[in-house]
């Protein structure tokens, strides 16, 4: 026996040393990210598939970006852990077509003609409550920490760490460095945790164009520039991508939305941007902004929060994960 366990001894060593190192790549900041691009596959590391939705290569070594598609939770691993198979983006999406992943991504699509709010606006929570999310567009403006503060003192006793989908952009991430440090730090102590959302790097505007040529539907945009330097600008600040997309202004047509599924992402709009008076209900993907350009919705979010005391300390009424919350909405609905 003591010779069995001389034998396994170094191989358990091998092991905690391997998870230790893949522990430390999805918190670690990557700095020298190069051949970054878009790549689908098939990864499996027993007992899990994992559908493979980005490659890029960092000091040496090679990762891959992927999604559960069961539960939509994405990680960053080296791809020398996992049985690999290439697929383009069509074979990738017949083979998990009965996930809720898949499901999300052909219901966002089925939404994509409407000019504003186009995407998944609603998940399906198990009791009341919303799933929220803040925008972080570029501002000149700090961060609006009311809203992380009042979060963090409704509900420490009911539900910690607190879940919150951030869309955050490159510009965003560029010019307030400290206030990302300190959301980040509220993370690492437990006290929020964050879905990061693609939002664009630069969320472009103009006050005098039309809708139709606004925002990212500007003539000359360049998508992948604006989806893949969002993404790599999230792994040098060790954030993790998620698999949602959040467009600036809410504005899109058919043609973006399918553009945006075809990075494997889906979009996400609200049916309570809060700042405009729309009314949240169970299950609302609700929509306010972080990043200090508008304070009437956190105001109103805060209010909100305040109206549902009672309930929130009895866990009536709570806040969702907004990857859970859209996981349960297609877990059983079949797409036809």
């Amino acid at each position: 026996m003591s010779i069995m366990k001389q034998l396994l001894k170094p191989l358990f060593i091998i092991f905690l040393l391997s998870m230790a190192a893949r522990i430390a790549n999805a918190q670690a900041n990557f700095m020298k990210i190069e051949n970054y691009k878009v790549y689908y596959g098939w990864a499996k590391h027993f007992p899990q598939d994992w559908m493979i939705l980005r490659q890029f290569e960092n000091e040496g070594k090679k990762y891959f970006l992927l999604v559960n598609p069961q539960t939509l939770q994405t990680k960053i691993d080296e791809t020398n852990f996992y049985e690999v198979k290439s697929l383009t983006m069509q074979e990738a999406r017949a083979y998990y077509k009965d996930t809720p992943y898949q499901r999300a991504l052909n219901d966002a699509e089925k939404q994509s003609v409407k000019i504003q709010d186009a995407g998944i606006e609603g998940g399906m929570p198990k009791e009341s409550g919303i799933s929220l999310t803040a925008d972080l567009c570029p501002s000149r403006r700090p961060l609006d920490k009311r809203i992380f503060t009042g979060i963090f003192t409704d509900f420490q006793k009911v539900e910690k760490p607190v879940p919150v989908a951030l869309s955050i952009t490159g510009i965003w991430m560029l010019q307030h460095p400290n206030d990302l440090e300190w959301l980040k730090q509220m993370q690492q102590k437990g006290e929020i945790y964050i879905t990061w959302i693609n939002h664009s790097y630069n969320h472009r505007v103009s006050k005098s164009l039309p809708l139709k040529e606004n925002f990212l539907l500007e003539p000359g945009t360049d998508i992948n520039f604006e989806v893949l330097e969002t993404e790599k600008a999230m792994l040098k600040n060790g954030l993790l991508p998620s698999v949602f997309f959040r467009f600036p202004g809410l504005v899109s047509d058919q043609r973006l939305v399918y553009r945006i599924t075809d990075f494997g992402l889906i979009p996400i709009g609200t049916d309570a941007w809060l700042a405009k008076g729309q009314q949240p209900e169970d299950g609302s993907i609700v929509l306010i902004h972080g990043n200090g350009n508008e304070p009437v919705g956190v105001n109103d979010f805060i209010d909100l929060l305040r109206s549902k005391a009672p309930a929130i300390a009895k866990k009536q009424w709570l806040l969702y994960d907004l990857r859970e919350s859209v996981g349960q909405e297609f877990e059983s609905v079949e797409i036809k």
